[in-house]
């Protein structure tokens, strides 16, 4: 029986979906639940997975398509097996000479190729023949591709020292190599939401910094114990800033609220969106309720989000919504910067490195843990003194982590 394999509904704020690559041909055989396409859309890479055991009879559409929601993708035969090859007449009458030729040429194996691996090779330009196939029949993958790609660098010194040495220029390479490449769905979508930031909102940051000694020494103290509690879940620090930037916008709601035409929307929640970096650039996924959420739930979930947003596993629902975002620049080093709206939230709260410092404190120059904020604020809803106020808060939070707990 022949089944339709169909792309997954979009949601109202999805438009349209891209084929981003197959991991099955046409006469491939599927399992239940295997991965057959990869869609990618403006938010997240949705992966299409096979209905039932058959095999795939046609492919309606090719990587690189645009595709709207529910399209006719694929025909699958439901309960069929993929045709093997038939034996070769000569194999019988010769045998010698059927083990001579068993291995696959290198011009067969080439041409067996997925388009996932195919478009991989035509882009970095590679010779097919000198990749290894560990697919069906010695069929090429986007795995094995990315696997010579990975070992290829190693492997050009050896490749050069044993070739005929030719005459080099001494001076600089008379080649000035540019590659070309069209950006993903996703990056054109950050890029124009960025835009859409910086054009369309009054932005302005207010910066001040905090002594991370307090957080530093009860994470210190209770490490060990709060893992072994929480089932492994570790104490970091980004729980702490989601929790103190939860209470501060029960206390100063128009940081938490959002701009829609000429209404303001005063939002009674707290969805917290955590900005994680991903080879396919910035997402952001959302702590739903994270105000009634425990610092060990908080440490979770995030590790959670960040590991299925590296593997491309995050749904739209994980990315949609959101009240206030918390980016944490310090993991790359960043001492000091301004974050950049997520629209249409009015507010985002940026950290950084922590950085030792002598500081002045009761007269005294002693040496401290600080660490700079950066409030991004929507200038046209959020005055200045509410911004500086709503960051004081974080900093009072941050600096006795017992008020956190108190709610004072």
């Amino acid at each position: 029986m022949a089944i339709q394999i169909k792309a997954p509904a979009f949601p109202e704020s999805v438009a349209d979906g891209e084929v981003a690559a197959w991991h099955k041909e046409e006469g491939d055989s599927v399992q239940r639940d295997e991965l057959i396409v990869e869609i990618e859309t403006d938010k997240v890479v949705m992966e299409v997975v096979a209905p039932a055991d058959g095999v795939i009879k046609k492919i309606h559409v090719a990587v690189g398509e645009t595709i709207e929601s529910e399209a006719l993708l694929a025909d699958l035969e439901e309960g069929a097996v993929a045709a093997s090859p038939a034996a070769s007449p000569a194999a019988d009458s010769a045998p010698e000479a059927a083990s001579a030729d068993a291995a696959p040429s290198a011009t067969d194996s080439s041409s067996e190729m997925g388009p996932a691996a195919r478009q991989m090779v035509e882009e970095h330009k590679l010779d097919p023949s000198l990749i290894t196939g560990t697919g069906k029949g010695g069929r090429i993958t986007k795995e094995d591709v990315t696997a010579y790609l990975k070992d290829k660098p190693a492997a050009a010194p050896a490749a050069a020292s044993s070739a005929a040495v030719a005459d080099v220029p001494s001076g600089p390479s008379s080649e000035r190599i540019e590659k070309r490449v069209p950006m993903t769905r996703m990056r054109a979508r950050i890029a124009e939401r960025l835009l859409e930031a910086t054009t369309s909102t009054a932005m302005l940051t207010t910066f001040n910094e905090v002594n991370m000694a307090p957080v530093m020494a009860l994470r210190k103290k209770y490490k060990d114990q709060f893992e072994k509690t929480h089932n492994g879940t570790r104490l970091g620090f980004m729980g702490f800033f989601v929790k103190a930037a939860c209470e501060a916008l029960k206390r100063y709601p128009a940081v938490n609220a959002s701009i829609d035409g000429n209404d303001v929307v005063y939002h009674g929640y707290q969805d917290i969106g955590v900005a994680v970096s991903t080879e396919g650039g910035l997402v952001v996924p959302v702590l739903r309720d994270a105000d009634f959420m425990s610092l060990a739930d908080v440490e979770a979930a995030i590790v959670d989000l960040g590991t299925r947003a590296k593997a491309n596993k995050l749904t739209i629902d994980d990315m949609t919504g959101g009240t206030f975002t918390v980016t944490n620049g310090g993991v790359f080093g960043s001492l000091l910067s301004t974050p950049i709206l997520n629209p249409p939230q009015t507010g985002i709260l940026g950290m950084h490195k922590i950085q030792e410092r002598p500081m002045v404190v009761d007269g005294e120059v002693v040496v401290l843990p600080m660490m700079y904020l950066a409030l991004s604020y929507d200038h046209r809803l959020i005055d200045g003194k509410t911004a500086v106020q709503y960051l004081v808060a974080v900093k009072d939070l941050i600096e006795d982590p017992a008020r956190i707990l108190l709610q004072l």
